[in-house]
């Protein structure tokens, strides 16, 4: 995925992303776009400061993945957002459409602009807070 793809995520220059999730079989184009993009590299699961954007794989028998964009929610800083990562409909570990809504729903986010291949084997889903929850 080259810079423009990620930039329609969301993503810019000088954002701060912490990564949840990550394993061996992660789409390392799809991070170093991200870093890229944002001129850092992405921070890990123990980073400890303020985020611009959490970006969070998933798959299948990860756990409850309503409570994951509950803490994703904790994590971001008001006007953040979460880019949700799923193997693609054929692939391994792949989730229904349904649970990532119900998921959203439960952390009281809502997809913004539906979800978008990476590389043969991802999705990455924007979930955004509704914009009135973002300016108490």
């Amino acid at each position: 995925m080259n810079g423009s793809g990620v930039d329609r995520l969301g993503f810019e220059p000088d954002h701060v992303v912490q990564e949840f999730g990550y394993d061996s079989d992660v789409d390392n184009d799809f991070r170093f776009a991200i870093e890229d993009l944002c001129g850092s590299e992405l921070e890990d699961e123990d980073y400890t400061g303020s985020a611009d954007a959490a970006l969070l794989w998933w798959r299948d028998g990860d756990g409850d993945l309503g409570e994951a964009l509950i803490d994703m929610v904790g994590i971001v800083e008001d006007g953040g957002f979460v880019v949700l990562v799923t193997p693609g409909t054929h692939a391994p570990g792949a989730i229904e459409a349904s649970e990532i809504a119900d998921g959203a729903q439960t952390a009281g986010l809502h997809t913004s602009g539906g979800s978008t291949p990476i590389g043969p084997d991802w999705r990455a889903t924007k979930l955004v807070a509704p914009r009135s929850r973002s300016r108490r």
